[in-house]
């Protein structure tokens, strides 16, 4: 069966019964969708989906055929070996699950690698089950490495076409090319098939793009409750941020040379927030600043050595 005669059906398993979806008064849920890989520094997002699974109540909704989206060469499972045999490897899972906030309001998580593949019938797969549960906003999550230091609140910008629910939060503000994802494309069609769409992308630290940071994890979960009203947990995230900074800031004060870059860094981010009002763009730093070159081995060294501690993983490295 070719792609063009492939109902988008085929690309997931509902599960049955299907859990309920709906809120106490009869409303549709929100559906997050939190795809890891190309958009995903810092592996936040990974991190954000895995939170909100592990500290809400949660049901598996549908399972995807991950045979048919993701390219295996590209991104290779993990297998395991005995000294002698091969004996178990781990497989991609993408999922959708049905989460209960803190009040008991249910919402759909999408989680699970980016497709490599098929992303036409992907988006309608998608918006066949957002009709199929009554979906009433959509909120895919993002993170990107900027030219921002470790030392400031993690912050996020958003995008998206529900213009109420994001009154108050941080906009690009200028029009640009860049190269696709899935969860832009979900956006898109989702945007155009009528649902109110929201994008929340954390900016992650370049220097720390390949290694878990939980504050922008953390960010996220804060600002899904901002533009959703959903109530959810965060400290787990926020106490280890407070871990990771503290690690971080040790390192910092011994080296001289990282030390200057990130106050460098401090420095542009200090001059943004006070021309935020002049509509300064982070998308576009001075010439003068330093980039994530400048950090060189000694913080590949740091990252590498303190690998096991951050838990930093060979997944999801897909970076922008």
């Amino acid at each position: 069966m070719n792609d063009n005669s492939m109902e988008p059906r085929s690309l997931y398993e509902l599960e049955f019964p299907a859990p309920a979806v709906s809120g106490a008064e009869g409303d549709g849920p929100v559906l997050i969708h939190a795809l890891e890989g190309y958009a995903d520094a810092g592996h936040a997002v990974a991190l954000a989906a895995s939170h909100l699974r592990d500290a809400l109540d949660t049901e598996l909704v549908a399972t995807f055929n991950t045979d048919e989206l993701i390219d295996y060469r590209s991104r290779r499972p993990m297998i395991s070996f005995s000294g002698t045999q091969f004996d178990g490897i781990t497989m991609p899972k993408l999922t959708m699950h049905a989460v209960k906030d803190n009040a008991g309001v249910p919402f759909l998580l999408l989680e699970g690698p980016e497709p490599d593949l098929r992303w036409d019938r992907f988006t309608e797969a998608l918006a066949a089950l957002a009709e199929h549960f009554g979906v009433s906003q959509v909120v895919g999550l993002n993170s990107i490495p900027m030219a921002v230091p470790h030392t400031r609140p993690a912050s996020v910008t958003a995008h998206g076409n529900d213009k109420d629910a994001l009154a108050d939060l941080n906009k690009w503000g200028n029009p640009l090319k860049l190269p696709a994802s899935a969860s832009m494309l979900l956006e898109l069609r989702l945007g155009e098939a009528g649902y109110r769409t929201a994008g929340l992308s954390a900016h992650v630290p370049h220097y720390l793009a390949q290694t878990n940071y939980p504050a922008a994890a953390a960010s996220l979960v804060e600002n899904i409750g901002v533009v959703t009203g959903l109530e959810l947990p965060i400290a787990a995230l926020t106490n280890a941020a407070a871990e990771v900074r503290k690690q971080i800031d040790g390192e910092v004060e011994g080296n001289e040379e990282i030390s200057s870059v990130v106050s460098a860094l401090e420095n542009q981010y200090d001059a943004y927030m006070r021309s935020q009002e002049e509509q300064a763009s982070l998308l576009a730093p001075d010439e003068s600043m330093p980039t994530g070159d400048e950090l060189g081995a000694e913080f590949e060294k740091f990252l590498a050595e303190h690998a096991a501690e951050f838990g930093d993983t060979d997944e999801g490295r897909d970076q922008v």
